[in-house]
């Protein structure tokens, strides 16, 4: 059941038919201020078709999403992002040819109220600095400041992935939502991908998450949603998650965490 009332994103019988094709249905869950969750399940179940109608990237066929106690139903992604829901993809979306720090800047660019034309070829003084003092801010907290200079081709897989997170970062999100950031990384990279992560939500932003990599999810998600044919099948604790029988039957493949 979806909490009420105080919830930061609160989901009620969300569903998504494509045709004949029924990809979610009344999928409801709540996410708290200041929590981890993440959203697990087998290929095919539906988690990023749910991302998509959390952001505005499909429209919902029944259902409500309500965020900080406005309904998003159906708004346009640009609009659900200036009201702090951004999202990353499973694909990097980085400037590959522009340094990291240009890359974390064009993000900052959606906080300025003269666009991104303004904002990147004539700032102010005061949008310079403010632009600088949280390149510098965002760029530590996803472990890139030793290489702010750097352009993004130059990155490795794993810092590419971070480097997206950064971008997404300065448009001061209140609720992250991360699209497989470990996807592609490995274990070193997804170590330092989860400490990134916990600077971001220890820096005060709620994290919401869809990954296939369990051990790192269920040891950095306070709760755990799982779907299956687009469905709900289970919500609670990573422990309780774990045990439960029709996750270890759908997904697990017959075994615990």
């Amino acid at each position: 059941m979806t909490s009420s009332g105080g919830s930061l994103l609160s989901v009620e019988d969300l569903s998504k038919s494509f045709g004949g094709f029924l990809a979610v249905r009344k999928v409801s869950f709540h996410v708290e201020h200041g929590e981890i969750v993440g959203l697990v399940g087998p290929n095919g179940a539906g988690k990023t078709t749910i991302f998509n109608l959390l952001t505005g990237f499909l429209r919902a066929s029944q259902g409500s999403v309500v965020f900080k106690g406005t309904d998003i139903t159906n708004f346009r992604p640009p609009d659900i992002a200036r009201m702090g829901v951004v999202r990353t993809f499973q694909l990097n979306k980085v400037f590959p040819s522009l340094t990291v720090e240009r890359n974390i800047e064009i993000g900052c660019h959606k906080r300025e109220k003269g666009g991104l034309m303004s904002f990147l070829f004539n700032p102010s003084k005061q949008d310079r600095d403010a632009a600088r003092e949280m390149v510098e801010k965002i760029s530590e907290m996803v472990g890139l400041q030793d290489l702010r200079k750097k352009t993004a081709d130059s990155l490795s897989y794993g810092d590419q992935k971070l480097l997206g997170i950064g971008i997404a970062l300065g448009v001061a999100p209140t609720l992250l939502m991360l699209d497989e950031p470990f996807a592609g990384m490995n274990p070193k990279e997804v170590m330092q991908c989860v400490s990134s992560l916990r600077r971001i939500f220890e820096d005060g932003t709620t994290i919401f998450l869809i990954d296939h990599n369990m051990r790192a999810v269920m040891g950095f998600c306070d709760r755990i949603l799982v779907v299956n044919f687009g469905e709900k099948v289970a919500e609670g604790k990573p422990d309780d998650v774990c045990a439960d029988a029709a996750v270890i039957s759908c997904y697990l493949g017959g075994s615990q965490c």
